[in-house]
């Protein structure tokens, strides 16, 4: 009985990590307003190391369309200017030697369609990583009841773990259909 709680509680505490993870990947994708966020993955060579632009600099949103990267020490505006520049955002980085200013532009039709299927594209991988959650907890029941756990408990469970599985993938469908409308709203 212990072992199929562990397995459950283990279940349901991966299923949610998939949805912080495809969350974090949904945040990452810009809906054409200007968002500290959308510099989150981007890395700094800082003293000869990639670091985070987070710990390099303050990133800030003056307004709905601008994004403002102040770096802690000023020999790094090159640097950070330079990792914008070669990242897949897009953005066109404006230094006035203190600042780098980021104008965000308005989305086009065809590029907030590439954003929903992009959208569409990290839903589905959270759904696959929860499926595979599914699976492997499935395995490891079915591994409990060869070593003499009751039947009865193992359906139980399984029966469970495919309840989680179907309010995670909702869940995920949900966050969806949010980013989807931030995307195509103008």
């Amino acid at each position: 009985m212990d072992d199929i709680e562990f397995y459950l509680d283990h279940a349901k505490e991966m299923m949610d990590k998939a949805i912080q993870h495809a969350n974090t990947e949904f945040s990452k994708i810009r809906a054409g307003r200007a968002a500290p966020n959308m510099l989150d993955g981007l890395m700094v060579e800082y003293y000869g190391n990639p670091t985070p632009m987070s710990q390099v600099a303050s990133v800030t949103t003056p307004d709905a369309r601008t994004i403002s990267v102040k770096p802690w020490e000023k020999n790094l505006i090159k640097d950070i200017e330079k990792a914008i520049r070669n990242s897949d955002l897009g953005l066109n980085p404006q230094n006035d030697g203190e600042l780098i200013r980021l104008n965000i532009p308005p989305l086009t039709g065809e590029r907030r369609l590439q954003l929903v299927k992009q959208a569409k594209a990290e839903a589905e991988n959270g759904k696959i990583s929860i499926r595979n959650i599914r699976k492997d907890v499935n395995d490891s029941l079915k591994k409990l009841q060869k070593e003499g756990a009751s039947e009865d408990m193992v359906k139980g469970a399984e029966e469970e773990v495919q309840k989680l599985t179907s309010e995670h993938t909702t869940r995920i469908d949900e966050l969806l259909a949010i980013k989807e409308r931030d995307i195509t709203t103008i």
